[in-house]
């Protein structure tokens, strides 16, 4: 919310893009963009459990796991646990290990 300072991103890569940093890229610039034009305080994002590659695009993104929550998003196959990722103005940029919280 704008008037709260906070905001969910999300990304989606075409399979023929994958692999080659295009999400993390535009996660870095809206980060960049978000934190600085907008002086947005917290930023977020959440994927599947199940998606390891989002993971990896949060991780490098800077985006520290905050934790899981359960059956948060509905996909074709049924109800997803979703990881929670965020970032705030203030964060030095180093997110957690991978895997501190299951």
């Amino acid at each position: 919310m704008l008037s709260e300072a906070s905001a969910q991103l999300s990304y989606w890569v075409l399979p023929a893009a994958r692999g080659r940093g295009v999400a993390v890229r535009a996660v870095h610039t809206l980060t960049s963009w978000a934190f600085g034009t907008l002086r947005m305080n917290r930023l977020f994002l959440v994927h599947s459990i199940a998606n390891s590659a989002s993971c990896r695009v949060a991780h490098k993104a800077a985006f520290g796991i905050e934790g899981t929550l359960r059956g948060y998003l509905r996909h074709a196959d049924g109800w997803h646990d979703v990881h929670i990722h965020a970032r705030l103005r203030t964060d030095a940029g180093t997110p957690p290990e991978p895997g501190q919280v299951e």
